[in-house]
């Protein structure tokens, strides 16, 4: 009994952490998408007036930001308990580096937050133009464009502790860690071409079915395969 105890427990932990993922993905997914459809680029008056047309779908669109950052820390959680018996020390290395990238995020959301106040005609405003605060409704979310690539920054790296344990573990395919350290690489770059390239944007489209295979790959497998065996107690 004991023993079929212990064969389930890293089955429910690849289980909980693929489902977790998957939530993150979603809510990400559909907070990019609410956020990003408002924005005309180059043109600051039609992306507020865009805003103020959906201003309650733009603020869920933040919100869902905040509890996707949630859940892809939960999901860490979840995968630090499956993988800490390869390397308890790599295990908890991943979390901290993906807990920066949560933290910048979180914070980060002000910024989208900010660019939505800036068009409320709250009284305090009016010393301003409208195309002023047009304008600066446009820095923050430019802003907030760049927040969200520093806190990719820390999304790339913890994939290089996460992608080696998988490889190591033994009961995870090892494509899986490859691919997944290979998305590291693909945040780095995408992390360095935002704030060293700003105008090479397509050289970074190519990355993308990289990234996306990656993480949706394990979120699968942990959802529906879960893991081979038991992994190795961490003291072997």
């Amino acid at each position: 009994m004991t023993n079929r105890i212990a064969d389930q427990s890293p089955l429910k932990a690849a289980r909980m952490a693929g489902f977790l993922y998957l939530i993150f993905m979603v809510t990400f997914a559909s907070s990019t998408f609410v956020q990003s459809g408002p924005i005309v680029h180059g043109d600051a008056a039609a992306t507020a007036r865009n805003i103020l047309a959906h201003v309650w779908l733009f603020r869920i669109g933040v919100i869902s930001e905040l509890f996707s950052a949630v859940f892809f820390l939960l999901a860490a959680w979840a995968l630090y308990e499956l993988l800490k018996p390869v390397n308890k020390a790599l295990a908890l290395l991943f979390v901290l580096f993906l807990l920066g990238g949560v933290a910048i995020e979180c914070v980060n959301s002000l910024n989208h937050f900010a660019s939505q106040l800036l068009l409320s005609d709250a009284d305090y405003l009016k010393v301003f133009r409208p195309d002023q605060l047009q304008a600066l409704s446009m820095f923050f979310l430019n802003l907030g464009y760049k927040g969200g690539t520093v806190a990719g920054l820390f999304y790339g790296i913890w994939l290089f502790p996460l992608g080696y344990l998988v490889y190591k573990s033994g009961f995870l395919p090892k494509i899986l860690g490859i691919l997944l350290i290979m998305d590291g690489f693909c945040l780095l770059a995408c992390f360095f071409q935002v704030f060293l390239f700003p105008g090479y944007e397509r050289m970074m489209y190519p990355l993308y079915p990289v990234m996306f295979i990656a993480e949706f790959g394990l979120t699968l497998w942990l959802l529906i395969k879960g893991v081979k065996h038991q992994p190795l107690d961490a003291s072997a």
